[in-house]
């Protein structure tokens, strides 16, 4: 591979057998706003050691099929999975959604309603930002739009390549911050609906990096609308957070689920393996799949925008 390419840092910085856990359930591709294919996923998922992964694409379960090609014939196990954008008493929060049919009627026409949206709010902010003095040649455009997914941070790394800003966190906190100077409304499902359209999938629904807005009263008020699982290994959790989340999963009777949250090279503990479960968590995750539908209770059964920001990782 050729020297000082970002594929080859982290091949070589993922040499070793992971440390957390047999499994990294939380990891981005190219399919929404991730550096790596998902053969590449593959990859480094089997240098780390890992016996399994999850491709939790934003919105999107079109990463998963490569996936599963790129690993057949190894022993790694690609879970089908993906990360949804929804909100709960007015704050923004991800889902992720594991071992969901990805032929799923219902969930696919709403993940295609909520990237038709994406790439609405992706044009606006371009428009946003050359009212604001910065442009983009089109086939600079057109390379970060061919993504399925579209999110703030492929524009963060067009602010990057032209010199806009020296590095993502700048990008966003320059422009693309919820406040910043460009920011767009995001459509949300309501949690209750997006739990049910995971569930109805035969998946399992699970709380993504919750930090500090993941109390006992929270997770109960979407353990009520079906949630079966909250995120606990995470690169951005201290250990008293994470410790705190296990006794409240435990109480509650949810499942525990962790991952790296990898998006790309250049961040050590958000390299893929860096966080995850181990296999007796991940077979009580395996346990919930397929279970009773869920009905929607939802009271806004149409996705909204007005939900409050949220202080995690921007999208």
């Amino acid at each position: 591979m050729p020297r000082g390419q970002p594929f080859t840092a982290l091949c070589r910085s993922s040499a070793r057998r992971v440390v957390h856990g047999c499994a990294d359930l939380h990891v981005h591709s190219t399919f929404s706003d991730g550096v790596y294919t998902p053969a590449e996923i593959v990859s480094l998922a089997r240098r780390s050691g890992l016996a399994a992964v999850a491709v939790t694409d934003h919105d999107t379960l079109d990463g998963v099929a490569p996936a599963l090609a790129a690993a057949r014939g190894t022993d790694l196990e690609v879970i089908p999975a993906l990360e949804i954008t929804a909100e709960h008493d007015s704050r923004e929060l991800h889902l992720l959604g594991y071992f969901v049919r990805t032929d799923d009627g219902p969930l696919q026409a709403a993940l295609e309603r909520l990237r038709a949206h994406r790439a609405g709010r992706f044009w606006e902010m371009v428009e946003r930002l050359r009212g604001a003095g910065v442009s983009f040649a089109q086939e600079e455009l057109a390379s970060h739009a061919r993504s399925g997914s579209l999110g703030r941070r492929h524009l963060a790394a067009l602010l990057v390549q032209s010199g806009r800003a020296h590095n993502v966190q700048e990008a966003f906190a320059r422009y693309l911050s919820d406040r910043g100077r460009v920011a767009a409304p995001k459509l949300r499902l309501p949690a209750g609906e997006a739990i049910a359209l995971i569930v109805n999938a035969g998946g399992v629904a699970a709380w993504a990096h919750p930090a500090y807005h993941g109390t006992k009263e929270r997770l109960a008020e979407l353990r009520a609308l079906g949630l079966q699982a909250v995120e606990v290994a995470y690169p951005g959790h201290r250990p008293a957070l994470e410790r705190e989340l296990r006794r409240h999963a435990a109480e509650l009777g949810l499942a525990v689920t962790g991952g790296s949250d990898c998006h790309g090279p250049g961040v050590p503990r958000r390299a893929i393996g860096a966080s995850g479960v181990n296999a007796e968590e991940l077979e009580r995750l395996r346990s919930l799949a397929g279970g009773p539908p869920v009905r929607r209770c939802s009271l806004n059964p149409e996705p909204t925008t007005t939900a409050q920001p949220s202080p995690l990782a921007p999208i």
